[in-house]
């Protein structure tokens, strides 16, 4: 093997010391993100604090257009399905929440999909 002079060594430990550094971040992203639970709680109590449109699905009784679902059944209802559906409605503090989990979820779709490290 060739000597490595100075400026070598030091791409190498540039190199290393980024990966690592990558890894690092990684890691500690999945952990936090899997493992606690105030990174969801704090956009949910805000969606709940700031949106009316939640304080009147709340309040509001739902019920069903078409009678086409057995008795007894419960429909599931999509809060966030309809906060998409009426975007230009909702606050802005709702739109803000809604546009970093849905560019969050994207990207890290794309990113996956073409083998580029995301967390």
């Amino acid at each position: 093997m060739w000597p490595l002079d100075p400026s070598r060594k030091e791409v190498l430990r540039f190199a290393v010391s980024c990966r690592v550094l990558t890894l690092m971040l990684q890691v500690l992203t999945r952990f936090l993100g899997s493992s606690t639970p105030i990174v969801y709680w704090f956009p949910a109590h805000l969606l709940q604090n700031q949106e009316p449109l939640l304080r009147s699905l709340e309040t509001e009784p739902w019920i069903p257009l078409t009678e086409d679902f057995p008795p007894r059944q419960k429909i599931p209802r999509n809060s966030i399905m309809e906060l998409l559906y009426n975007w230009k409605t909702c606050s802005s503090v709702t739109r803000y929440i809604l546009g970093y989990f849905l560019t969050y979820w994207l990207l890290g779709l794309l990113l996956h999909c073409n083998f580029l490290p995301w967390t």
